[in-house]
């Protein structure tokens, strides 16, 4: 058995403006930038093997909470939100003739206008997943984050969700055979500096 540790991104400035980014390569900002590097990642993950999304603002919240390169899995490249992307979630959800629905009710099949359902995210998601050898931390996104433990969890994206993803946490998840199993209680990265 060996265990996966999930790690969204450091925000940037469309986060902050409640800015849909799917594929779109926004960088992290200097807040994001100065809170990540003041954290690490605690023993043991900090000799596991490390994973990032080829989208930067990963690649970068990788290399400063590890201080070294990680290694590139295009499959963890965040969900393509299409025609949706650099619009504002809340502005699309008050418009009733977008289309846009909260995640509670998408499925597995939801699908934003030219962009990609959960379905297609975990086809290509799923083989990395299954092709890990030992424990490894994986530094992407909300999406990515959402089917993987959308399988652990057993969730089909119908009603609330079981996990509340926040940043600066790892969320874990054994891998045993095609078995995904999550561990309750996510670990929160460390401050540099400390011994615990």
């Amino acid at each position: 058995m060996i265990r996966l540790a999930l790690l969204r991104h450091g925000h940037t400035a469309w986060n902050r403006a409640g800015q849909i980014q799917g594929r779109s390569d926004i960088p992290l900002d200097d807040a994001a930038r100065a809170e990540l590097a003041a954290q690490c990642l605690p023993a043991p993950w900090d000799g596991a093997d490390l994973w990032s999304s080829p989208l930067e603002r990963a690649a970068e919240t990788a290399r400063l909470v590890s201080d070294r390169q990680p290694q590139c899995a295009p499959a963890l490249t965040e969900m393509f939100w299409g025609d949706w992307e650099g619009k504002r979630g809340l502005d699309l959800q008050a418009d009733p003739t977008s289309g846009f629905r909260d995640i509670e009710h998408w499925g597995w099949d939801y699908r934003p206008p030219n962009g990609e359902s959960p379905a297609e995210v975990w086809a290509r998601i799923e083989p990395w997943v299954f092709s890990l050898s030992q424990d490894s931390v994986a530094v992407c996104h909300i999406g990515i984050m959402r089917m993987i433990l959308a399988k652990a969890y057993g969730w089909d994206f119908d009603g609330p969700a079981p996990f509340k993803i926040k940043r600066n946490r790892m969320f874990i998840v054994e891998i045993d055979g095609r078995n995904l199993t999550p561990l309750a209680d996510p670990v929160r990265l460390a401050k540099r500096g400390d011994d615990a």
